[in-house]
């Protein structure tokens, strides 16, 4: 029978557009949309439920939009549509299939000679390179940010966009205003500068890559960073290449976003955020300061361990055995129909019955993440930086001296 017959089937209304949701989400064509949609709301929600003024609000909003385009748009878009075309044009058809395979793969294949793998790596290499435009990007986007509320709100200090100081006149300096927006500028355009670094870097990559032993080197570093410094240390080696490595994944010949790619967006994007938030005052460092490596810290694994914990638990059960393998894979939606076929013949029962209560678990295994994801990480983490920021403003005013406050009162008036 058909999934799509078997969804129809299924007991209620929720678990039938549950299960429809997830396996969209499984299929590569749906999945940036997918993605896009699902960490928007889980990060913007939370924000937007704390938020502390309509500034706060849509500088916010304005970040978040803007981090998951670029985080599952433009890979694929710069990737597949833009660089690979570009830079793949001198392999023959039998080695442009395999620049979307990642390198560690590669560098397995007894198929392909070593004459065949110093012709493929530094084109990957290039391509993954160019691609550094998106961490660099994100980078950016933190700076832009602090312009889009300078010119939308007329605000830089943040203790006015986060609407700290209730009871005072919310006037600026224009030497602060001045000073944020040459800061965003002048990084902007260093981003813009490394930019072009890469960009030289992947030509050259291409141009010469194939007969330098430097640029051969160069690659191994850019796809493969932990082959390359823990020669000896497999398990360090597999570690570095997963979170470090520049390499995209590969997604049924195209290239995607790949863990070390969007560890690249953290480090980077974290860069910006503190160097951000340091320009807009004390207060918005300190709260950067609290929240990014908690967030940071489960987007790049943490996730990943509290998914792969959660699946330990389980799999003790003995309900789900037929659901959650031995090394804790958990069967696509398409095989969902041959699973619950042979349950059925096994335990005497339907395959409506036995597709159901697959559905329910993967349900389960899916949706327990997601909300810890936007109730813990997303709810509790943003609500508690808020109150702590809220706390060390208070407690500031309340220890700064009456005269300084006072001095504080006339600069903000003067023209």
């Amino acid at each position: 029978m058909q999934i799509n017959n078997l969804i129809n089937t299924l007991p209620n209304k929720i678990l039938r557009n549950t299960t429809k949701f997830l396996a969209k989400q499984e299929q590569s064509e749906s999945l940036s949309h997918v993605r896009f949609v699902q960490d928007t709301v889980t990060n913007l929600i939370p924000k937007a439920t704390f938020a502390r003024s309509f500034a706060d609000l849509s500088e916010n909003s304005f970040q978040e939009v803007g981090e998951s385009v670029l985080v599952y748009y433009t890979p694929k878009l710069l990737g597949n549509g833009f660089f690979r075309p570009l830079y793949e044009r001198g392999l023959d058809a039998a080695a442009r299939q395999k620049i979307s395979t990642p390198m560690t793969e590669l560098n397995k294949d007894a198929s392909i000679s070593a004459e065949k793998l110093k012709e493929i790596k530094p084109i990957k290499a290039a391509i993954a390179a160019s691609c550094l435009i998106i961490p660099l990007a994100e980078y950016s986007l933190c700076y832009l940010k602090n312009l889009f509320t300078l010119k939308v709100f007329h605000q830089a200090d943040f203790n006015n966009i986060a609407n700290l100081n209730k009871d005072k006149k919310k006037i600026e300096e224009r030497a602060r205003q001045e000073k944020v927006k040459r800061h965003a500028i002048n990084n902007m355009l260093g981003a813009a500068a490394a930019f072009g670094g890469c960009l030289l870097t992947s030509l050259l990559l291409v141009k010469r890559g194939k007969s330098s032993n430097a640029l051969q080197k160069l690659s191994d570093i850019i796809l493969t960073p932990g082959s390359v410094f823990f020669k000896n240390n497999k398990k360090k080696a597999a570690a570095v290449n997963k979170y470090f490595s520049l390499d995209f994944r590969d997604d049924n010949g195209k290239l995607s976003l790949s863990h070390g790619q969007l560890t690249s967006c953290v480090l980077l994007g974290g860069a910006g955020y503190f160097g951000s938030s340091a320009d807009r005052g004390k207060q918005n460092f300190l709260e950067t300061l609290f929240r990014f490596p908690l967030v940071g810290f489960y987007v790049v694994t943490g996730s990943e361990m509290f998914e792969r914990a959660f699946k330990k638990i389980l799999r003790k059960k003995d309900s789900f055995k037929d659901t959650i393998t031995n090394d804790l894979k958990v069967p696509d939606y398409k095989n969902l129909p041959e699973l619950a076929q042979k349950l059925a013949e096994k335990n005497k029962t339907t395959v409506e019955t036995e597709f159901a209560k697959l559905c329910r678990q993967k349900a389960l295994i899916a949706g327990v993440p997601f909300l810890f994801g936007m109730l813990f990480m997303g709810m509790f983490v943003a609500g508690v930086s808020r109150a702590f920021t809220q706390y060390r403003y208070n407690h500031e005013q309340k220890n700064m001296p009456t005269n300084l406050i006072a001095r504080a009162k006339i600069n903000a008036q003067k023209p």
